[in-house]
């Protein structure tokens, strides 16, 4: 299986399907909640279908899919979710819809999802957040993933000049490893004192 269901104890992590249409464009539809993501927020239903399309059921057609609806138990709705690229970046993101916020169910999800990443033997995750978002770093730091550098990066399709911190946990013990595709690909990259 190439995404694996999990579970915790208030919490149960599946595959987005669409079932979940409705569920996708509330939490990608609203603009507090995309306002540090690189995708503009979800206007229509035909949005929602082709984003599920492009970001959701291309990778569930992968061997590997790390692309989890995270959903209360006893509630199917989907109200956040945690994604893994399985390129070499292995880029770690979430979201969450507002009314959900600051109850401790993000580092949770993603929590239950290293754990998962740990069993299968991948090596590392990378995570970046815009510096304007240091709520973001809070939760990476919560999944004890440690700050290595910042660069510049003019981001699309919004095309804003963006400052990322760029964080990584090594899962394999190999402690030492930093990944270093953006500080080789960005001219302006930076190590921060106080981060």
């Amino acid at each position: 299986m190439n995404t694996p269901q999990i579970e915790t104890e208030s919490l149960i992590l599946r595959k987005f399907t669409t079932d979940d249409l409705e569920s996708i464009f509330q939490i990608f539809s609203d603009k507090e909640v995309n306002r540090f993501l690189p995708w503009f927020p979800l206007n229509t239903f035909d949005d929602t279908q082709k984003f599920y399309e492009e970001h959701f059921e291309r990778k569930y057609g992968q061997e590997h899919a790390y692309s989890y609806a995270v959903c209360l138990r006893g509630a199917d709705d989907p109200m956040g979710y945690v994604n893994v690229d399985t390129d070499d970046s292995r880029d770690f993101g979430y979201g969450l819809r507002r009314e959900f916020w600051h109850r401790g169910i993000m580092t949770q999800a993603c929590k239950a999802v290293i754990e998962q990443l740990r069993r299968d033997g991948i090596p590392y995750i990378t995570a970046t957040h815009d510096i304007n978002n240091p709520r973001s770093g809070e939760v990476m730091k919560r999944l004890g993933m440690k700050y290595r550098y910042s660069y510049e990066e003019r981001w699309q399709p919004k095309d804003i000049l963006v400052t990322f911190r760029m964080y990584q946990l090594n899962l394999d013990g190999q402690n030492d490893r930093v990944y270093q595709k953006y500080w080789n690909l960005y001219d302006k990259h930076f190590i921060e004192a106080d981060v």
